[in-house]
């Protein structure tokens, strides 16, 4: 209980999401796909945007949430559950896992398959580089040595406070793509922040 407490205080985050109910499985797969494809995460169902606990029939949500899982993401995703009671309401506290298998996509209509990733608190639609990053991706990018573009970016955040595309581009001498990239990588393994609210997207240390 004081667990189920402690994570509401944060917030829906980059790595929780509060959902009230679970009606539309095609709506909770794109959730599902971003915690999946980024660094896993957790659904609190149960829970309103604000933080109110409003509690549910678990059994219900799951079965939305295993049809989700199942059968609107590709490749399938296993999720785990836990059901947290308190002050006679059920909570129901589904953990996605990161994946070994990126990239996922979820169904968002007929032969309409898309990818998402987890930035901030908001499932986010991919790119078609995004998507071939993610699959090149076989072990954890924490497990690989940087490379000397990639810590590049690290080190001069150390000394400034952002960082944009195009002064990427032109600090480690790469292309668009590249850049674009590899930014992207360090997004999702959890070094860098995109900010993406204002009239130019740019990048922070985490």
């Amino acid at each position: 209980m004081e667990e189920l407490q402690r994570l509401i205080m944060y917030g829906e985050n980059d790595r929780l999401d509060f959902k009230q109910r679970v009606t539309q499985p095609e709506k909770i797969a794109r959730t599902i796909v971003s915690f999946a494809n980024t660094k896993g995460g957790i659904i609190l169902v149960g829970v309103k945007d604000n933080g109110t606990i409003s509690g549910v029939d678990p059994e219900e949500e799951k079965h939305t949430l295993q049809m989700a899982a199942d059968f609107y993401c590709d490749p399938p995703i296993a999720l785990r559950y836990e059901e947290i009671e308190i002050d006679d309401r059920v909570v129901l506290k589904v953990l996605v896992p990161e994946s070994k298998q990126k990239p996922h996509f979820a169904k968002v209509k007929e032969d309409d398959w898309r990818g998402y990733i987890r930035v901030k608190d908001t499932s986010v639609q991919t790119s078609k580089i995004v998507n071939k990053t993610l699959q090149q991706e076989e072990q954890t990018f924490e497990q690989l040595p940087l490379e000397r573009h990639e810590t590049s970016v690290l080190d001069y955040l150390q000394k400034n406070p952002r960082i944009t595309l195009n002064q990427y581009m032109r600090l480690a001498n790469l292309s668009q793509r590249r850049a674009y990239r590899t930014l992207v990588k360090l997004v999702i393994h959890g070094y860098l922040r995109l900010h993406d609210k204002e009239k130019e997207d740019y990048y922070t240390l985490r």
